[in-house]
């Protein structure tokens, strides 16, 4: 990555000058290498003049102006010029050889172009979506699955082992109110055209018996083909069921009472949760023997930990913002540290259609139908517009913009790039040619390429912190950088050597934007 070769460089000369004598010894500060929006000020920038200040005494500005110096004198290639601006920050402007040479790099890895080694093997578990198998999936459902599968990709791009699991909460509660549904007494909750259907399949006046059949109805039958649809390919299915039928749940729960970290009062077993910076303690097992969802998730943290996890991240919807607390205390008492979990709360989706909202659903009355929205839509736009906002953001979904089949709609302006330059070589009989990048100067073509090599700096920051909707943005700055070179750049000229220089540009975009789709489930169209 061109942010880390620059750090390293920074280091580097910080160290030089340390031996010299011209600065004093210190502990070296973070080096903090940022991209700069205004292109006029440079590619990238750092702050480290104004953190070494602190350490030494000489004026910022001084101490920027000796680090320009000896990282010039180190003669790496990668920038054209350096300069400082008040009140001490250090500005790289990236060499057009140090750009040309990139090309190459892209087309060497192909595929494997934007792979980092952040993560070091280490083993992920990124659990999404676990709807209650209760009824078919909603566009909560769709957001966070979208989410936690490009999540997921992003992860295992940036080196971790990551894998994808569902949690199916087949006990319990929700269950029996399944059951009181399909039966129709005074304890019924769910309604809609698949409660009509079911009940018509399964028959019964025990309620968890019942909730019981449906419910596994409802995951093979609606669930599972709406998560292949929407190409999810769960690692794992993992049922809550067994958590109980190998007696997990009742080892964790005793072992919370052995090492005194769960008590009896009012007849109900509770945990020390205040103990771990919760707000109060919290139910382990009801008054009525009945056990709760905490009992459940403390055998699931031990059991995913077990399974050899270093870092278990749960992608819930907004109404289980209250549960992070808990079960993160939860990981705590049982001996793991709080930061192995981590916790994305996806805010709420709603459907709009010429300012006005719209509630598609006939099925179930209440709420939207996932499947019908890729009826409507398609797989690609609704990936695409799903991952366009943060998680910690209330998304508005523009149907009518979705329903574009024009440059207005963002996913289409994309694949036409990517078409496009499909159409570049099916037209041409001369091959990409590296021989001659050198001839690669116009602002055009060197903006591409620094567009095109930070692929791999956006993977790093996503899997720092989970802010997939990066890709999308990144992808649209890439279609819309493309686009303009392509409006100012002849491709094909009778320029031979200049056209297979831009060959060899066309062709690293097209591994790029295409690295980019593959990262966001999206198809990479070579005709539109």
């Amino acid at each position: 990555m061109i942010r880390e070769e620059i750090r390293k460089i920074i280091e580097k000369s910080i160290k030089e000058l340390q031996k010299k004598g011209v600065f004093s010894a210190f502990n070296i500060p973070k080096i903090r290498v940022e991209q700069l929006e205004i292109k006029d000020r440079g590619d990238y920038a750092t702050n480290i003049a104004m953190a070494i200040a602190r350490e030494n005494k000489n004026p910022t500005m001084e101490i920027a102006e000796t680090l320009k110096s000896q990282i010039l004198s180190l003669k790496s290639g990668i920038f054209g010029k350096i300069e400082i601006a008040s009140p001490g920050f250090i500005n790289f402007f990236l060499s057009q050889e140090y750009l040309q040479r990139q090309i190459e790099d892209i087309l060497k890895k192909k595929d494997r172009f934007g792979q980092i080694d952040t993560g070091k093997g280490k083993k992920v578990n990124v659990e999404f979506i676990s709807a209650n198998p209760t009824g078919p999936l909603t566009l909560g459902n769709g957001r966070g699955g979208f989410c936690g599968d490009v999540l997921t990709n992003v992860l295992n791009k940036a080196g971790y082992k990551a894998k994808r699991e569902y949690y199916i909460n087949n006990t319990g509660e929700q269950v029996r109110k399944l059951g009181h549904s399909i039966i129709g007494d005074s304890e019924a909750v769910y309604k809609g055209e698949y409660i009509d259907n079911l009940r018509k399949r399964v028959k019964g006046d025990n309620s968890n018996e019942v909730g019981q059949k449906a419910a596994k109805i409802i995951l093979e039958e609606m669930i599972k083909p709406s998560v292949k649809r929407m190409r999810i390919n769960f690692d794992v299915w993992f049922s809550e069921k067994e958590l109980y039928n190998k007696k997990e749940v009742k080892k964790v729960l005793e072992w919370l009472r052995e090492k005194e970290l769960a008590y009896e009062k009012d007849g109900a077993l509770w945990f020390k949760s205040t103990k771990f910076n919760d707000d109060k303690d919290r139910v382990l097992i009801k008054a009525d023997g009945e056990t709760t969802y905490l009992a459940s998730d403390a055998a699931y943290l031990k059991n995913k930990f077990n399974r050899g996890f270093e870092r278990l991240i749960y992608i819930w919807g907004a109404d289980h913002f209250g549960y992070i607390g808990r079960v993160k205390g939860m990981a705590e008492a049982l001996g793991y540290k709080k930061e192995q979990t981590d916790f994305i709360i996806m805010q709420l989706v709603r459907l709009f259609e010429k300012g006005q909202e719209v509630r598609m659903s006939k099925r179930t009355g209440v709420y939207v139908v996932l499947d019908e929205l890729i009826n409507e839509v398609g797989l690609d736009v609704a990936r695409f517009f799903f991952l366009t906002k943060s998680s910690n953001t209330h998304l508005n979904f523009d149907l009518g913009l979705a329903k574009e089949r024009s440059e207005k709609n963002p996913v289409y302006y994309i694949q036409y790039a990517y078409a496009r330059i499909c159409s570049i070589f099916k037209k041409t009989n001369l091959k990409a040619n590296t021989s001659n990048l050198e001839l690669l100067t116009h602002p055009n073509e060197l903006e591409l390429i620094k567009k095109l090599i930070q692929l791999p700096e956006i993977i790093e920051d996503i899997s720092r912190d989970y802010q997939v909707q990066r890709l999308p943005q990144y992808a649209i700055e890439l279609a819309t950088i493309f686009h303009q070179f392509y409006q100012k750049c002849r491709v094909i000229s009778e320029d031979k050597k200049l056209s297979q220089s831009r060959l060899s540009l066309v062709l690293a975009t097209r591994i790029v934007l295409k690295n980019t789709l593959d990262l966001m489930g999206i198809s990479a169209l070579e005709k539109m």
